[in-house]
């Protein structure tokens, strides 16, 4: 048996014990040994992909603290005391353990260990700024954009989880593309506006 088929069958046994009993972040963080920090970006990518209004804003600052922890701590699992405790209820918690069990599993039949030269310490040095950028993408109220950057780092995610520095690169790629497609709009949009605010027919006079 492949080590992340072990991992979802121990995720889905987590889930079915938890009864009515809710799950702290540090407990969730914990399952996944090294894996943890992936998993969490994992968990908060995969809202974002979702219609739940409100699910960016949210998500996107547990993203931003995420990238504190890579940058602070990396590739250390130590997550701040105060986030460790907060609490997911049970029914949450258990949806998320059978998500991440199932997206372990599906994500094994083409994700290995492989380029592991992306994993080194040193590479917090990008790695946190880029899941912040992506966090900030996410923040900005701008329409379905939430999509592109959640599965940027739901592929840094599972890249961190299953050591695939090849899914990193990927994530990453598009990631970048993103924001410079972005960063192109609001410049056009920049150069745009002055003749456009000339041109309007109501404007003050």
């Amino acid at each position: 048996m492949r080590v992340h088929d072990t991992q979802a069958s121990r995720l889905r046994a987590a889930a079915a014990a938890l009864q009515d009993q809710p799950m702290s972040l540090q407990q969730l963080f914990r399952l996944h040994g090294r894996a943890g920090p992936g998993a969490l970006l994992v968990v908060l990518s995969v809202p974002c992909l979702l219609p739940l209004p409100g699910a960016g804003v949210f998500m996107s600052m547990g993203m931003a603290m995420v990238a504190w922890m890579i940058w602070r701590y990396y590739p250390r699992l130590v997550m701040p005391r105060k986030v460790g405790r907060f609490q997911l209820s049970a029914p949450m918690a258990r949806r998320a353990l059978n998500t991440l069990a199932w997206l372990y599993e599906k994500a094994s039949c083409v994700m290995r260990a492989r380029q592991q030269w992306w994993m080194q310490p040193g590479h917090r040095v990008w790695l946190a700024p880029f899941v912040a950028a992506m966090a900030l993408v996410i923040f900005l109220p701008i329409p379905f954009g939430n999509v592109g950057p959640a599965a940027a780092l739901l592929l840094v995610g599972l890249g961190l989880v299953f050591e695939d520095g090849l899914a990193m690169l990927v994530g990453v790629v598009l990631g970048l593309v993103l924001v410079s497609l972005i960063v192109g709009l609001v410049g056009g949009a920049a150069h745009w506006v002055p003749d456009l605010w000339a041109a309007w027919p109501l404007r003050p006079q």
